[in-house]
């Protein structure tokens, strides 16, 4: 059967996400990686949307949209000086824009429009998903888990391998752990895939193979030796399976093998924390510290946008100083405090509250509820790491953002659900039962 003509938006914006998933896992700015990835993002929601349709995206996400967009547009706005000069140190003012009397909030203004695409594309990836139907923004959780399977696929052939596990020059950045940089990040991955797999093994009827997915990301969360992402996968596990199979069929056999699954996995991770040393002298501790005297001097304007590894050093200690630089805060609550200012953090605000009230909304679409949960535990994973400056975690942050404030679940779930087939050419829509 060929490819139905309505559906192509969803193979579009998910070859966008799977590209994302496999390449967009550094960190590091200037990849060309990245760019890649925001330009395929931007064509994709370009000819997304060229097709009129009647699916309301909230005026409130516009809303906040705008705010973070017009944020980051203000800090590369050149402004007169003086209504900079008292708002921070005098070596952060930055550099005049033709003449003397004018100064940019940013004191890297080429980091700030770096940063300004990476968040433009991301925006753009979620408004399109937004406008596609409810039936294609859960088609894309195949073209999901096809780049978690390679994600998984890869860091279990690095892990089998040797010690060394590290492969260069196969991206523009050294692969660490999976397709990513950062093992931390690829944990993160690992983990918010978590509820989508018992979701899909709940109420999809795979549970045999949603079984064997969820040990084999357990396994890989123990391998890649995340201190945040085991205790993050255990505590996203054990919530998953309460929160999701309430409303399901399953036997209180089934969540007792479950059960004892975790009990097994807990000690595994128990030891794989205790091997560890749980934080050195100076460590995220010191770095907050540091990014929090940044922000108490630099909280109106912020430094910036993707200018505090710059910034930083300016508040470092002199003992603190080592070969090793600071790079980033490593909550990326703080770091967008202090690049940002109070604006940035009122925004992040307005979004926490936008989550909120949208999951108080969701009643029996478990589909919306694995994708709060994700988030959820994304955004708690941000409080000692900083996932979301990967364009993989990034693309997915957004998809998940898609089904948590799409009101096309909603309305699906009020109304038969409706399959579409092709029967001699002719497209037929048959009611089939909605799962709970």
């Amino acid at each position: 059967m060929s490819a139905r003509r309505s559906d192509w938006e969803k193979y579009l914006l998910g070859s966008v996400l799977f590209a994302a998933l496999l390449i967009g896992g550094g960190t590091a700015s200037g990849l060309y990686t990245d760019t890649v990835i925001e330009i395929s993002a931007f064509v994709a929601v370009a000819l997304a949307f060229s097709r009129t349709t009647n699916q309301p995206i909230p005026g409130s996400v516009l809303w906040l949209l705008f705010l973070v967009l017009a944020l980051f547009s203000l800090q590369i706005v050149p402004l007169p000086a003086s209504l900079i000069a008292g708002l921070r140190p005098e070596a952060l003012l930055g550099r005049p824009w033709l003449i003397d009397e004018t100064r940019f909030i940013s004191i890297g203004v080429g980091r700030t429009i770096e940063c300004l695409l990476y968040v433009a594309a991301s925006a753009a990836f979620f408004l399109g998903m937004m406008r596609s139907r409810a039936e294609q923004v859960y088609g894309l959780l195949p073209f999901f888990f096809m780049g978690v399977m390679c994600n998984g696929l890869a860091g279990a052939i690095q892990y089998s391998l040797s010690d060394n596990i590290s492969i260069e020059g196969l991206l523009p950045f050294t692969i660490n752990a999976g397709l990513f940089a950062n093992p931390n990040h690829f944990a993160a991955l690992l983990f918010v895939s978590i509820p989508f797999v018992i979701y899909y093994g709940l109420f999809r009827g795979h549970l045999l193979s949603s079984a064997i997915g969820l040990v084999a990301l357990l396994l890989l969360l123990l391998a890649a030796g995340s201190r945040a992402g085991v205790l993050i996968g255990l505590a996203i596990t054990v919530i998953s399976i309460c929160f999701l199979s309430a409303r399901s069929r399953t036997s209180g056999f089934g969540v007792f093998a479950l059960f004892v699954g975790l009990s097994v996995y807990t000690i595994g991770a128990w030891t794989t924390i205790n091997a560890k040393q749980i934080d050195p002298t100076f460590g995220r501790a010191e770095f907050a510290r540091t990014t929090f005297d940044g922000i108490k001097e630099n909280w109106i304007t912020g430094v910036g946008f993707g200018n505090f590894q710059k910034a930083y050093q300016m508040y470092e200690k002199e003992e603190m100083i080592f070969s090793a630089y600071v790079n980033h805060a490593h909550n990326e609550y703080l770091e967008i405090a202090f690049e940002g200012g109070v604006a940035a953090a009122g925004l992040i605000a307005l979004y926490l509250f936008l989550l909120l009230f949208a999951f108080a909304g969701i009643r029996r679409d478990s589909f919306q509820k694995a994708a709060f949960l994700s988030t959820a535990f994304l955004l708690v994973h941000s409080l000692v790491d900083y996932p979301l400056r990967t364009a993989a975690l990034a693309m997915t942050f957004a998809y998940m953002n898609a089904i948590i404030f799409h009101r096309g679940n909603a309305e699906r779930m009020q109304k038969p659900e409706l399959l579409e087939v092709d029967h001699n050419g002719d497209k037929l829509f048959v009611p089939v039962s909605s799962s709970p």
